[in-house]
């Protein structure tokens, strides 16, 4: 079965000139169900179709099966989507043996980015890079899922802060 382990970081610093590269990603949820999701994500030219299984109590891991299907397609499943659509530029950038994924927000989530690291354990030892702050793995509010529900400009300010 394949697994996704990930930590989520917030961002604390500069990290757009450290990437090698990035692409816009826009994406929207046919099915948002506690315990598992069914995403279309249009990345650059290319599109997804991505089904999520529930978090481990840690948040870390949980089932992530992911397919490419043609761009005509995830334009026409986008219409079948749950109010809510995540618009966003991607960042990548390598520390140490690992890739960071940095999510910068657009729309109702303006203001909102957020590092990720992919892991082969959730035990596994990585860099952190210095623009990386507090970690909000587990921390179900900033599940892009959830963002399509409770956006980020609607959170307080001092949840914001946090």
């Amino acid at each position: 079965m394949a697994q996704e382990i990930e930590r989520k970081f917030l961002i604390t610093g500069d990290y757009k000139s450290k990437a090698y590269a990035h692409s816009r990603i826009t994406q929207g949820y046919i099915c948002r169900a506690s315990g598992r999701t069914v995403r279309v994500r249009i990345r650059d030219d290319k599109g997804y179709l991505t089904i999520k299984g529930a978090s481990d109590a840690s948040g870390i891991a949980r089932y992530e099966w992911e397919k490419e299907i043609a761009l005509s397609e995830a334009h026409e499943l986008m219409q079948l989507c749950e109010p809510g659509i995540i618009d966003k530029t991607r960042y990548l950038v390598r520390s140490g043996q690992h890739l960071f994924e940095i999510d910068e927000f657009y729309g109702e989530n303006e203001g909102l980015e957020i590092a990720e690291v992919e892991l082969k354990a959730e035990d596994e030892p990585f860099e952190k890079p210095d623009f990386v702050g507090r970690e909000v793995t587990g921390e179900r509010q900033y599940y892009n899922a959830q963002l399509t529900l409770h956006p980020y400009r609607e959170w307080s300010e001092q949840l914001q802060r946090r």
